[in-house]
Parts: structure tokens; sequence; C-alpha cells
């Protein structure tokens, strides 16, 4: 079957998160500050960090890109959530949906390379003081913010692939405020269950190496502070 000619459906309806109109009102409260309040923060922090020399090190450089990734974060699905809030039909384009998702899985991407950066970063720190400077020099930090990007992208464009020659000719509503990659898969006109097997191999793939990496990291932080800790103590006791 040819996909690219079977995509009739030219936008997606959102449910919202509920129809109660005291709930949206509450909620159309704290999502504008809670997002005037993140926007804020994070801006705050990459001003910061890229006009204060004394905050020019690896770990500053690395936090501000993190909260750089988080102003796109917060911008991808808050605005249109909020806006919907005052719309009785909320309704996304076939485009404007395919978007959302990319750059979702983008953000989701760099981010988690991100922490695992900050995480090294610490590690270095914590358990080879001597060498800091040598290894967590700009070069690598440079090598770092790339690596996060490029898979950030191209962990997007896998998902993406799986998505954009589906043809869509049935029902176009989704059970949620934002463009969902499994629930979007659902509304397909044909058998997606492979498909939705990939991708939640490729995310969970994503998710569980990266935590492992950082409890792997941070348990050797503490192995060396817990280390450095008691052997200062028998310093003392002798």
């Amino acid at each position: 079957m040819d996909g690219g000619n079977h995509s009739v459906v030219s936008e997606f309806v959102f449910l919202g998160l509920t129809h109660s109109w005291e709930v949206q009102l509450l909620l159309l409260v704290f999502s504008s500050v809670l997002y005037v309040a993140s926007m804020t923060g994070n801006t705050l922090i990459v001003f910061s960090v890229t006009t204060d020399p004394h905050l020019h090190s690896p770990m500053y450089f690395l936090l501000a890109s993190l909260s750089f990734i988080d102003l796109g974060a917060c911008s991808v699905t808050s605005p249109k959530m909020i806006c919907d809030l005052f719309r009785k039909r909320k309704a996304i384009s076939f485009g404007g949906c395919i978007a959302q998702i990319f750059f979702i899985h983008v953000i989701g991407g760099v981010e988690m390379v991100l922490l695992i950066a900050m995480a090294f970063d610490r590690y270095v720190a914590i358990c080879k003081p001597l060498h800091y400077q040598t290894i967590m020099s700009s070069r690598i930090c440079i090598l770092f913010l790339g690596a996060a990007w490029a898979l950030g992208v191209s962990h997007s464009l896998f998902q993406l692939a799986f998505i954009v020659n589906l043809p869509f000719c049935g029902p176009n509503v989704l059970d949620s405020f934002y463009c969902d990659l499994p629930r979007l898969l659902r509304l397909a006109c044909t058998d997606t269950y492979r498909l939705q097997f990939m991708v939640t191999v490729n995310s969970g793939f994503i998710c569980v190496g990266s935590f492992f990496i950082l409890l792997i990291s941070y348990i050797f932080i503490l192995f060396t502070v817990w280390k450095h800790s008691s052997g200062g103590s028998s310093k003392a006791l002798s």
C-alpha cells in the first residue's frame, strides 16, 4: 500500500484534560503561572551564565545548555494547551502535530545526553579533581553538546519515520492535550502493533540506558565521597 496518498486527515482534535469550567479555570491560572516562572527562571540562568565571566566553567555551560533546552520544552506544548483552555474545539493541523512530536523527541533526547554530561562533570570534579581542567576542557563540552543534539535529532527523525507515511483516514480525536506518538499511531487506518513496539523500544532504550549511566556515575561519586570521609575519620582517630 502506498501510504503517501492515504493521509486524508488534515487535523486532529484534542479532548483536553477536563470539561469542567471550574477545573479549566484553575488549570489556566496554574499553567500560566508555571509557564511564566519556568521561562523566566531558565532565561535568567542562560543570561547569567553567558554574561558573567565567573560562570564560564564546564558545569555552568552544561547548566545553561540544559536551561536553554528547557525553554523549548516549556514552549512546545504549554502555550497551545493554555490557549486551548479558552476554546470549545481544540484542534491542531496534521503538520502542527508532526512538528510537536518532532520537537518533543528532540528535546527529550538532548536532555538525556546533557544530564549524562552533567553527571560526568560532577564525577570528574569529585573523583579526579586534579585532572578536572584537563578532562573537562572546552572541546569536551562542545562535543557533549554536539552529541546531545545529534542524538536528539536522530532519535526524533527515527520516531517520525514510523508515521509520516501512515494512512490517517478515519478517527482524528486524541485523548490528550498534545500530540502523543503512541496515541497518534492508534488512529492510523492500518495495523500499527509493530510500529508501536519499535517506538517503545527506541524510547525505552534511550531512557533506560541514560538511567543506568546516571546511576553508575552517582554510585562512583557516592563511593568516592564515602571513601574520603572514612579515610579522614581514620586519620582523626589515629
